[in-house]
């Protein structure tokens, strides 16, 4: 992708407005916390994801997703049948989402009225990112195990190509406009551009000085990729060029990350129960302007852009016992915990 640097003044002056007022809007407030909501359940959790326009929110929890209503904040319902699932993807267009179950290595399509599952679809060996990719139409399934993504329609389950990547996938982001996907490579500290049309892997791009990352998120109007690493560093890369143009100190054990538009903030969260939050002041440039104090463990985390509020799953942990990292989940104390300005 061969981007014009000379932007008309017009162009120019309405982007920097947008960064300002974003800083404007970022500046008002900090962000605390507004209330938790009890899920309850055994088992660990993974990716959370949100579909404004109907005011839910879903959450992966062992062999389930729970459906949150955000209206109330309260549990409304669960999509079932989801072995080891990692996350949901939703196409509100379609009234679909698609759970990624990594221990039945498939995908569950599910009508997002009923929470009935329509049809499963076979993916490679366990299957864990899971993206709606709106340009074409397309479900991205990222293999963990099988260093691979499955990719199929989302109207017909027509699986229309398995695309190797060389590594261990992570999160994933997409650019309809661009015709890409972005992939990390946990394991090579690289990411990846997937060509939507052609389903092949067109660059590969190192993200040094960050390593390892896990979360991404996106910027769409300014072309920029957020990666949440475990070193602890938070880069932002240039989704057209590969270049990595900022970085900024975060916590141990990211896991997630998070782009607002509304106030250029780009979040990670950390299983050392932290949230680092930068502002994108320009395209090259972010600054961290708070860090958010939240739970041990609450390294999963989704954003509604619509309310600029963040939702993180966590559970209460039992002391550790000598030699152990962090001690048991205690039972029943699943909870999402909602932090907003």
């Amino acid at each position: 992708m061969k981007r014009n640097s000379r932007l008309p003044w017009t162009a120019l002056a309405c982007g920097l407005l947008g960064f300002a007022s974003g800083r404007l809007l970022a500046a008002d407030a900090s962000y605390h916390f507004l209330k938790e909501i009890p899920v309850g359940g055994d088992g660990g959790w993974d990716y959370l994801s949100v579909n404004p326009a109907a005011h839910r929110l879903y959450v992966s929890h062992t062999t389930q997703v729970v459906v949150i209503d955000l209206a109330k904040d309260a549990v409304v319902g669960e999509i079932a049948d989801t072995p080891g699932v990692h996350g949901l993807a939703v196409a509100p267009a379609l009234g679909r989402g698609f759970a990624s179950n990594g221990r039945a290595n498939n995908v569950s399509i599910v009508d997002l009225a009923t929470l009935k599952t329509l049809a499963k679809v076979d993916t490679g060996a366990n299957p864990d990112c899971i993206l709606y990719e709106p340009g074409q139409n397309e479900v991205y399934a990222f293999n963990g195990r099988g260093q691979s993504a499955t990719v199929f329609a989302a109207a017909a389950g027509k699986v229309l190509a398995t695309i190797p990547l060389g590594g261990k996938p992570e999160f994933a982001q997409a650019d309809p406009e661009a015709g890409r996907v972005f992939d990390n490579l946990e394991d090579k500290s690289e990411v990846v551009a997937i060509d939507t049309k052609t389903h092949a892997v067109v660059s590969r791009w190192p993200i040094a000085p960050g390593e390892e990352a896990s979360g991404m998120a996106i910027d769409l109007a300014h072309h920029r990729l957020f990666l949440g690493c475990g070193n602890r560093k938070m880069v932002m890369v240039d989704s057209a060029t590969g270049k990595v143009v900022a970085d900024v100190p975060i916590g141990q054990g990211v896991d997630a990350n998070a782009f607002d538009p509304g106030t250029q903030l780009a979040f990670a969260s950390c299983g050392d129960g932290t949230v680092t939050i930068a502002h994108e002041d320009s395209p090259d440039r972010m600054t961290v302007v708070q860090t958010l104090k939240t739970e041990r463990g609450a390294r999963t985390m989704t954003l509604d852009p619509t309310t600029h509020r963040i939702y993180l799953a966590t559970a209460r942990f039992e002391a550790p016992a000598e030699g152990q990292r962090r001690g048991r989940v205690v039972p029943g104390s699943f909870k999402i915990l909602v932090y907003g300005l």
